[in-house]
């Protein structure tokens, strides 16, 4: 199995309408690559390296609570610089904690990337 991480940081300013005073969240787009056999294998692996990164940067970061929801991240991938569109298998996987998109691997029939916001 192979995979690997990557993320993207963003910060955002939500305003409280109940306090009517700004409150700051940060956030990051964090990504998690894995490939597979069948597309059922390498989405269940690049969710499972998404959710090891999310558990990983809490604890480097000291983290307490966050919130995650699914983003799109770019492929990732692992033998090429980027993918092209006509080699993208649709359609996209969306759960409430991942956005993953899957294509067609240079070694492994399929890879895929799995993208989540991570706020706190």
């Amino acid at each position: 199995m192979t995979y690997s991480r990557t993320f993207k940081l963003t910060l955002g300013v939500a305003v409280s309408m109940a306090q009517a005073a700004p409150a700051s969240a940060a956030c990051v787009v964090l990504a998690g690559t894995a490939d597979g056999f069948d597309k059922e294998t390498a989405v269940s692996r690049a969710q499972l390296a998404l959710d090891e990164y999310i558990k990983q940067y809490r604890i480097e970061n000291n983290l307490g609570a966050v919130t995650v929801k699914a983003m799109r991240a770019e492929p990732q991938p692992y033998w090429r610089g980027r993918v092209s569109e006509n080699m993208m298998y649709h359609p996209d996987i969306v759960t409430t904690s991942s956005y993953t998109v899957c294509w067609q691997g240079v070694v492994s029939t399929y890879v895929c990337t799995s993208g989540a916001q991570v706020c706190w």
